[in-house]
């Protein structure tokens, strides 16, 4: 969340970035593309999030725990021996550290899952966030996110996966506009590169207070998108209190097609370390 206040034409973004930041940014991409080239399996869902470029001080640790709970959703796993999302609880702690104004490392562990009685160890997941310094003070921000994910069998069918993430978006006025382009890969071809993009609206009532809708999708494989039915598609009601150094939203969601869970709860947790 962010002060209701804007910053000036296009926030600034005129301003040059230092040439390690582009560097970084094409050296990243091309790591990450390249991989892409070395079969896609849906797999269940960490994190429930809009990106808005936000990032930690540099100098600066911050702690974001993320926990999602399913109460009505499909019975049977997306694939065999997968997690059946129908009552189960996934969450990890998300450690962030602010290295410069436009560049913050984090690491997600660990991954987990409560069903059934039993809690299960999912994996492990390291990110690298690059952003135009100073988003929440400007009128147009954006960034790019890349992960790289270790998975358990019952997480995700393939042990190694990886996430690129766009983020472009504006403040106006006490609106926020937020749009997250994302593809997600198993190191199996560009063209098997599954486009699950969201989106946030938002309404800042105060500073501390803000209401929004979140919309997510999973169109699947960019060269062959599945069909309406077989697409996710859900709607979140979403709550914001406090801000990224010390906060919570709390969202609750409704899938819209068979492939979507029925209702989704999130709750995330933000604090400053």
């Amino acid at each position: 969340m962010r002060p209701v206040e804007d910053g000036g034409w296009l926030g600034g973004a005129r301003a040059r970035w230092p040439q390690s930041f582009s560097q970084g940014v094409r050296a990243a991409l091309f790591i990450v593309l390249l991989l892409a080239c070395s079969p896609a399996a849906r797999a269940q869902t960490d994190e429930i999030q809009v990106y808005d470029a936000s990032i930690t001080a540099p100098g600066s640790f911050n702690l974001t725990w993320h926990n999602n709970y399913t109460p009505v959703g499909p019975e049977q796993p997306a694939f065999p021996g997968g997690i059946v999302p129908n009552g189960a609880l996934n969450g990890v702690p998300e450690w962030a550290y602010g290295v410069t104004k436009w560049f913050e490392a984090g690491l997600y562990l660990p991954l987990y899952t409560f069903s059934d009685g039993k809690l299960l160890f999912d994996g492990v997941k390291l990110r690298a966030l690059f952003v135009v310094p100073d988003a929440p003070e400007r009128t147009i921000f954006y960034g790019v996110n890349f992960e790289l994910s270790y998975n358990e069998p019952h997480w995700n069918p393939t042990r190694y996966a990886a996430e690129i993430r766009g983020i472009i978006g504006a403040h106006l006025g006490r609106w926020d506009l937020i749009y997250n382009p994302i593809f997600d890969t198993d190191f199996n071809g560009i063209g098997q590169l599954v486009y699950a993009p969201c989106a946030r609206v938002a309404y800042n009532v105060r500073n501390g207070l803000a209401l929004a809708l979140e919309h997510y999708a999973d169109y699947g494989p960019i060269e062959h998108f599945e069909p309406g039915p077989e697409q996710m598609q859900t709607l979140f009601a979403v709550v914001d209190l406090g801000d990224s150094h010390r906060g919570l939203e709390f969202g609750v969601g409704r899938g819209f097609t068979p492939a979507s869970d029925t209702w989704v709860l999130k709750l995330i947790l933000m604090t400053d370390l």
